[in-house]
């Protein structure tokens, strides 16, 4: 049975042994594996670890605030402990929240893209933790993509923001554990961190194999299907399409009034190369960009001959390309649409002004311009990822054979 950090540290709570004041960066996302109706921060009270201070990242403690949306300072109903933002304000702690402490734990679900900015309250909070000299105990939890393929681009620096501040690929194949022990290797070696890895799990297998019901780790994160595609149809929420945000399952669709959806396909011939399936179809967001509009649309799903769950968990991890898709879906449109087609602002408390969203997503500059006219081997040169396999190997956690 797989059991994350969390249930380890539970198991056994020597990583804190001496702590006396313990702070948690966490949210409602964050559950127990042996009973995913517990959350973690109650369990790790009532197992007696010295819980004083939450922090909370993006979508707030509750994980059910908008995207984007700056989030206050407050109170934990389920505790009563204080919860300082890390997402408005301030995007890390300041040094006076950590100097109190004698460790500060993490434990908040990943979806292995480099936009999700859960990772970065994660980098920003070792850096606070290296300053200061404060302990992090991080309790690891699997990348829901498996940790076999990786893909492009890297970001470079001109594109750094709160959605990608180091030189990590669009899908990094990394749990939060793995991303921490590269970070203090690279940046900050004098980080006193212990990981604590989850048990029963490797990284040739995709969430499905863990057994684990999906817990919705944000308010367009609702079902597993769309973590699968979010690395590359994410990039369409720098345009006017619509990604069918407020429906069952965003990220796994591409939707505007003016799209001819069948023409769009007949431009991705290499879909299914990509381990996806693609379908005319018809959505009507509830939220913006066309909300309320039925918009005809393109249905991403998996390209699977089987229905055997530890199949389609080895396959997700080992032969879906979401971020080539979502680029050659973005390149499809862009040339079928040429009239329609238009970039967009996403304003976020990370960025007010939601300019270059684009860029910041991908994280390169040329490639919105070369898009339209990319070829395949174009498209397949962007996503790969030089150099990556010798930077990550020595921190790896996890079988990957």
């Amino acid at each position: 049975m797989i059991r994350f950090g969390v249930d380890r540290l539970l198991e056994d709570p020597s990583a804190l042994r001496g702590a006396r004041r313990v702070g948690l960066v966490t949210n409602n996302a964050a559950r127990t594996a042996g009973d995913v109706t517990r959350h973690s921060r109650v369990a790790l009270r009532e197992a007696g670890i010295p819980l004083v201070r939450l922090f909370g990242p993006e979508h707030g403690l509750i994980a059910t605030a908008p995207d984007g949306a700056a989030i206050a300072d407050g109170m934990d109903p389920m505790t009563g402990l204080p919860v300082v933002s890390l997402y408005g304000d301030r995007m890390r702690p300041a040094p006076a929240m950590l100097e109190d402490l004698d460790a500060v734990c993490f434990d908040i679900p990943d979806v292995g893209a480099r936009f999700y900015t859960y990772t970065w309250t994660l980098y920003h909070l070792l850096a606070a933790c290296a300053a200061t000299g404060t302990r992090v105990v991080l309790c690891d939890r699997p990348n829901p993509l498996g940790g076999v393929r990786a893909e492009g681009p890297l970001l470079d620096p001109s594109c750094a923001s709160f959605i990608g501040e180091d030189a990590i690929p669009v899908r990094h194949g990394l749990t939060h554990g793995e991303l921490a022990r590269l970070w203090q290797r690279e940046h900050w070696p004098q980080l006193r961190l212990d990981v604590i890895p989850c048990h029963g799990w490797d990284a040739t297998r995709a969430w499905p194999a863990t057994g684990c019901p999906w817990v919705p780790t944000s308010p367009a994160m609702p079902a597993f299907a769309s973590a699968i595609w979010y690395p590359g149809l994410c990039l369409f929420e720098a345009t006017t399409c619509s990604v069918g945000r407020g429906t069952a399952a965003p990220f796994t669709c591409v939707a505007a009034p003016w799209l001819d959806p069948l023409a769009v396909i007949d431009a991705v011939p290499e879909a299914a190369d990509l381990g996806a399936r693609l379908d005319a179809t018809v959505i009507t967001p509830t939220q913006a960009p066309h909300a309320g509009l039925p918009c005809p649309a393109v249905r991403v799903s998996l390209h699977l001959d089987s229905s055997d769950p530890s199949a389609i968990a080895r396959a997700i991890a080992t032969r879906t390309r979401p971020v080539a898709l979502g680029l050659s879906l973005l390149g499809a449109v862009r040339r079928v649409h040429a009239d329609q087609f238009a970039w967009a602002v996403y304003p976020t408390a990370a960025n007010p002004s939601g300019t270059d969203h684009f860029s910041r997503l991908i994280g390169q500059r040329h490639v919105a311009e070369q898009l339209a006219g990319a070829s395949g081997s174009t498209r397949a040169e962007w996503t790969g990822v030089p150099g990556w396999a010798a930077r990550t190997t020595p921190i790896h956690l996890y079988p990957r054979d």
